[in-house]
């Protein structure tokens, strides 16, 4: 019921009784199979642990856990779930780590599920190939990759702007600076972005 498929976890499982085989020394006078049917459970717990088809740090794990929580806390005192920024300042995160966490604990869809759009079953394969532009696609892969080798102060300013839909000045309020600060400073991360992604 963990979402993975039957033939994924028979293969993960016999890797485990690989590893019993190689492993295994007649001198232990134990039946093989009980020295072999906890190697194999385990590999397959580690599988569902660890190695989902997303590497997540653990860090951010322990981050999602914590949001998720704070969220139901929140939901249940009050009529609406917080917004990012309460997040923020109730767990003492920066804005884009509580995005991350987020983002990281959402599973994966598969190209080839199933939904429903207009009576008809198609798949996301489908869908995706009607409107997919290769270009845009590694444009904003690209873009996600330099925005993460911003530096704290850019990566803040750039997340208020275009997650959060903040004006300048109200960034500028919000970190106590001057707007023209945050102007030059967006112009300069918004210029480097367009000329790393020759544009």
């Amino acid at each position: 019921g963990r979402g993975v498929d039957a033939e994924d976890l028979f293969q993960i499982g016999s890797i485990g009784l690989i590893k019993a085989i190689d492993k295994f020394d007649l001198s232990f006078e134990v039946k093989f199979s009980t020295y072999a049917v906890p190697l194999i459970c385990g590999e397959i717990k580690r599988f569902l642990r660890d190695d989902g088809s997303i590497k997540v740090s653990r860090s951010i794990k322990h981050n999602a856990i914590q949001i998720n929580n704070y969220i139901n806390e929140f939901s249940n005192t009050h009529s609406h779930n917080p917004t990012l920024e309460e997040i923020s300042n109730a767990l003492n995160m920066e804005i884009h780590d509580v995005i991350l966490s987020l983002e990281a604990n959402t599973n994966p869809l598969s190209l080839n599920e199933k939904f429903n759009e207009n009576s008809e079953t198609t798949t996301l394969m489908e869908k995706v190939a009607d409107n997919f532009n290769s270009d845009s696609l590694i444009n904003k892969l690209a873009l996600r990759s330099l925005i993460q080798e911003l530096n704290a102060r850019e990566k803040q300013i750039i997340i208020m702007r275009y997650y959060l839909d903040k004006t300048q000045s109200e960034i500028a309020k919000e970190l106590g600076v001057s707007q023209v600060q945050i102007s030059r400073i967006e112009n300069k991360v918004l210029s480097n972005l367009k000329e790393q992604l020759g544009l």
